[in-house]
C-alpha cells in the first residue's frame, strides 16, 4: 500500500492533455480493491482541487431514519457543531461542497440539508491524511475519528476505527463504551455522474441508531457538459 502523504501525478491520454490527479485516497486502498471500483467512483476520489477550489454535488435526501436514541445522539452533538442529521427529513434538496484546505493537508466537507421550515442544516467536517489509519475526520470542539478506507460491494467505504478528542498538547482516545458505535459512510456509483451516499451509525448493543441515504450528481461537471453541448 502506498504512503498516504499528498501525491499528484501527471496523466495524459490521446484526447486529453496531462493533468494532475490527487492520489491520497487511492493510497489507502489495496490495488486489487481499487480496481473493483467503478470508474466514476475512482475519478471522483482522485479529482485534484487547488487551494480554494471546490467540487460541488447536488441531490436529494431519499430517507433519514433516526431511532429515539439516534435522535438524542444527534441533538447532543449540537454541542460540537451538529455533525449528524438532526431531523427525519426525506425528499428534500441537499448539496455537498468539497474544498481543499488552505494548508493543503486535507479537505473541508460541507453538507447542506434543506428542512421543512427555517434554514438548512449545515454540517462541516475536515478530513486529514494522517494518523494510524492514514485518514482522520474532525468536527467541532476537537472531536474526531480515525477512518478505515475499504471497498465493499463496489462502493468506497469509510468506517470509524476509534474516536478521539484533541486538547491543547494532548489527544484523548475515547473508550468504546463512550462512543456512539461504528460510523460507516459509503459512496456507490448509480450512473456516470451520479452516486448514492449512505451514512449509518450502528451500536454494538443497541443496533442501528441512524441511517441516511442521499442521491447526488456531479453538479458542476454536469453543468459544464451542458454548456459545451449548447455551443455551435
Amino acid at each position: 500500500m502506498r504512503n498516504a502523504a499528498e501525491m499528484a501525478v501527471p496523466v495524459s491520454t490521446p484526447d486529453r492533455p496531462a493533468e494532475l490527479f490527487d492520489l491520497r485516497f487511492r493510497a489507502l486502498v489495496p490495488d486489487a480493491d481499487w480496481a473493483r471500483l467503478p470508474p466514476a467512483v475512482r475519478r471522483r476520489f482522485t479529482k485534484r482541487l487547488g487551494v480554494g477550489e471546490s467540487a460541488v454535488y447536488a441531490g436529494r435526501v431519499v430517507e433519514t431514519d433516526l431511532t429515539a436514541l439516534g435522535w438524542l445522539l444527534a441533538q447532543g452533538l449540537r454541542l460540537v457543531g451538529a455533525p449528524l442529521p438532526t431531523s427525519r427529513v426525506a425528499d428534500v434538496p441537499s448539496v455537498v461542497a468539497v474544498t481543499q484546505d488552505g494548508a493543503g493537508h486535507g479537505q473541508i466537507w460541507t453538507r447542506l440539508y434543506a428542512r421543512g421550515t427555517g434554514f438548512p442544516q449545515a454540517i462541516h467536517s475536515a478530513k486529514r491524511f494522517q494518523g494510524p489509519t492514514g485518514l482522520e475526520e474532525r468536527v467541532g470542539a476537537g472531536l474526531g475519528m480515525s477512518l478505515r478506507v475499504l471497498v465493499e460491494d463496489r462502493a468506497l467505504v469509510f468506517r470509524s476505527e476509534r474516536y478521539f478528542i484533541d486538547l491543547p498538547g494532548v489527544r484523548l482516545i475515547l473508550p468504546r463504551w463512550l462512543t456512539p458505535g461504528t460510523l460507516t459512510v459509503s459512496h456507490a456509483a448509480t450512473g456516470l455522474r451520479s452516486f448514492r451516499f449512505v451514512l449509518e451509525i450502528r451500536h454494538a448493543w443497541l443496533g442501528r441508531l441512524l441511517r441516511q441515504e442521499v442521491e447526488f450528481s456531479d453538479h458542476v461537471e454536469a453543468r459544464e457538459e451542458d454548456a459545451s453541448a449548447a455551443l455551435p
